[in-house]
């Protein structure tokens, strides 16, 4: 697991092995994370949007941008979290994925952005 605070925001990142599949005549690995957001501010915030930069072992960089996640905007007040879980597929049997979070402070309207730490995906059988 990997952990990062940035302004009060705690994100926390588990991953899976998922499995193979073949696609389009290519062989693709399946990788599952499960990220919690936990608010250790004073402060009620929104998470408005995401940006994620995915990296495989191939070189391959995808840059995923979109609202919320999973289809929602959590608000957190203190001391609350939210947890989702999601996933990717790569071409390769490794890979990492890191990004951040656009986020609101509700108590004085200020946007600002919540690290989302690199975190490395790996297919068992692959590893050394």
């Amino acid at each position: 697991m990997v952990q990062q605070v940035t302004s009060g925001i705690k994100i926390s990142v588990e991953t899976s092995f998922e499995g193979t599949f073949y696609k389009n005549y290519k062989v693709h690995f399946a990788f599952g994370y499960k990220v919690t957001i936990e608010n250790q501010s004073k402060h009620a915030v929104q998470l408005n949007s995401r940006y994620w930069k995915v990296l495989d072992a191939l070189n391959n960089t995808e840059i995923i941008e979109g609202e919320g996640v999973i289809g929602k905007k959590p608000v957190l007040k203190p001391g609350e979290s939210h947890t989702y879980n999601s996933g990717c597929l790569l071409t390769s049997p490794f890979g990492a994925m890191q990004g951040h979070y656009n986020m609101v402070n509700f108590s004085n309207t200020k946007k600002f952005k919540v690290i989302i730490p690199s975190f490395k995906l790996s297919a068992p059988f692959a590893l050394n």
